[in-house]
């Protein structure tokens, strides 16, 4: 499993949730799904499923079988993929799910 963590600015953010995105290289949705979050400054946890399709199985069941991605997370709320929080953010309710208290 490779693994990216990437912080606001390289400094933990008191009070931010984790955010977990599930890719795969070669899906350009999941490419402007971290351009958005980079773009917000918000740290994240990138799991690729190219080659964990046990994994990838597994998280499609727990979520109502969605199966394509990015699947978003913010700590356990599955939030969807690019266009669910790109839609969150416009209407100004993604940084709120990120950054409320645990």
């Amino acid at each position: 499993m490779h693994l990216i963590w990437q912080t606001n600015l390289g400094k933990e953010v008191a009070g931010m949730k984790k955010v977990t995105v599930y890719s795969t290289r070669a899906c350009p949705y999941c490419v402007a799904a971290k351009t958005l979050l980079n773009n917000l400054q918000v740290g994240f946890e990138e799991v690729f499923l190219d080659h964990q399709p046990e994994l990838w199985s597994k998280l499609s069941s727990e979520n109502n079988g969605w199966r394509t991605v990015p699947m978003i997370f913010v700590g356990s709320e599955f939030l969807g993929g690019y266009t669910d929080i790109k839609s969150l953010h416009d209407a100004g309710q993604l940084l709120p799910k990120i950054y409320s208290p645990c």
